[in-house]
């Protein structure tokens, strides 16, 4: 069957050039081609490529978007199901559906699954168990069968290990499910079953019955290191007895899901819950620093943990959102909430911010030595480095001649004003000084939105946010803000 829901030229490889517009990155012998085949023509057959949204993590499925001619979202790895339910409580007339693989869904997905089926909304999931981590190497999957070699199994798996984790059976038992069923693909009638069921799992959302899942025992040649035919005996003999096939549960003729409220996008109501308004805050820029570049400048802020550089990251997004411009916070922390390394970019754009990462920013703020030595070095030529000079030093470091580098003794002045925790507004009232990348009141009105409610007095914050621009105007290496 020929079907319009995968793209007539795939433009993966080549610009979707020659042979290169009509492959797909799946290996010979794969499982996922011919279970993404029937999943497209059970959308083309059911009439709703329109308003189908397919979401695929992170796995030898990675690249759909490229194939299917339908909605598409890419989720971080596992997560499929959360972006599912967004997807489907905010449009409820659209068709949403996971393509999962084991080493995806069944362990760091787990809890993901388990929860989207427990909750019982009317969305589609396609699991494919090939019993193997297919697109990184080859390692061990939750479903990897006892003996079975891997790259991280070299002898088999073992006691160790435990045994496989049998999804469909687990998920049998869950009140949220209508429809649970194992197929296979290693013969033509196991294909033509497998195809009719993937077309009634859909069914079971298109009709609002409730949530379906399927499970598709595939053949990986690959990393079972044997040909096509050799891979769908494996699967017959060797994968299917562990994981046997059949319908686990089936209560699609007495039940419906739940109709999901009408979602609201009245700006008023969504603000309110998120405690603001419409009111715009006062606007003090009269331009975008083009000073520091003509349309995007990028900041890095980092420290350990505990030295507030998220909280001055949110400080500063807040202040450039206030003055109209797109600004975004990307926040990245350690494993350790006191202590680890923590760090956060920020963007601020005239018009829009592009990519909220900064690997290579303007203008550095670092709070402890680690945290200079790593981030230094890839600050742009022309660019600025600020540090707190009580506990770090730019001496030796490996930066851009160019680079600029200002100490300034954050942590002695916030001892000295009577409260460690306002270091990093010491931080950012030095930043404002060196960069003038927003005006001072900018800052002042962010950080009372920010903390003024929150642990700190905002005569305080204004006063070593004061502090922190005089500590820049009293050292003979600062920069006079123009």
């Amino acid at each position: 069957m020929t079907t319009s829901v995968f793209y007539e030229r795939f433009e993966r490889h080549d610009d979707g050039q020659g042979l290169a517009a009509h492959a797909t990155t799946y290996c010979a012998g794969c499982g996922h081609g011919v279970a993404q085949k029937y999943l497209a023509e059970a959308i083309d057959a059911l009439g709703v490529q329109d308003r189908t949204v397919l979401v695929s993590p992170v796995g030898c499925s990675v690249f759909s978007y490229y194939y299917f001619d339908v909605g598409n979202t890419q989720a971080a790895h596992g997560r499929a199901p959360a972006v599912a339910i967004g997807h489907k409580t905010a449009n409820p007339d659209s068709v949403v559906i996971c393509y999962q693989g084991d080493g995806d869904l069944a362990s760091i997905g787990l809890a993901e699954i388990l929860s989207a089926a427990q909750l019982g909304l009317a969305i589609t999931v396609i699991f494919i168990n090939n019993a193997v981590y297919g697109m990184t190497g080859g390692q061990m999957a939750p479903t990897t069968l006892v003996g079975q070699q891997t790259s991280t199994t070299p002898a088999g798996r073992g006691p160790l290990q435990g045994k496989p984790m049998r999804v469909a059976e687990m998920l049998a038992t869950l009140d949220g499910p209508v429809f649970i069923e194992r197929v296979a693909l290693y013969d033509n009638k196991r294909r033509t079953h497998a195809r009719r069921s993937i077309e009634k799992a859909l069914r079971c959302q298109v009709d609002g019955t409730g949530f379906a899942f399927i499970e598709v025992l595939a053949e990986c040649p690959t990393y079972l290191g044997v040909d096509p035919e050799a891979a769908e005996d494996w699967v017959r003999e060797e994968l299917a007895a562990v994981f046997p096939l059949g319908v686990y549960k089936d209560t699609t003729g007495e039940a419906r899901a739940a109709t999901l409220p009408t979602p609201s996008y009245d700006t008023e109501l969504l603000l309110s819950v998120m405690g603001t308004t419409t009111t715009s805050a006062e606007r003090f820029a009269t331009t975008f620093p083009t000073h520091l570049d003509p349309s995007d400048v990028a900041i890095k802020l980092a420290g350990a943990g505990g030295d507030g550089a998220q909280t001055a990251a949110m400080v500063l997004t807040r202040a450039a959102i206030n003055e109209g411009f797109d600004a975004t916070h990307i926040p990245s922390y350690g494993p350790e909430s006191r202590g680890g390394t923590s760090y956060a970019d920020v963007h601020l754009a005239e018009v829009e911010v592009l990519s909220p990462a900064a690997p290579r920013p303007q203008v550095l703020l670092a709070f402890n030595q680690p945290s200079l030595e790593r981030f230094a070095p890839a600050v742009r030529e022309g660019g600025m480095v600020i540090y707190d000079a009580t506990v770090a030093s730019c001496d030796g470091l490996d930066v851009a001649p160019s680079v600029r580098c200002l100490g300034v003794p954050l942590t002695q002045a916030a001892f000295a004003l009577g409260d460690h925790r306002l270091k990093n507004v010491l931080a950012l009232g030095a930043l404002q000084a060196v960069t003038d990348v927003l005006p001072a009141a900018s800052f002042r009105v962010a950080l009372e939105q920010t903390l003024g409610t929150k642990r700190v007095a905002t005569a305080d914050l204004n006063a070593a946010f004061d502090r922190g621009r005089a500590l820049v105007a009293d050292l003979t290496a600062a920069i006079p803000p123009r």
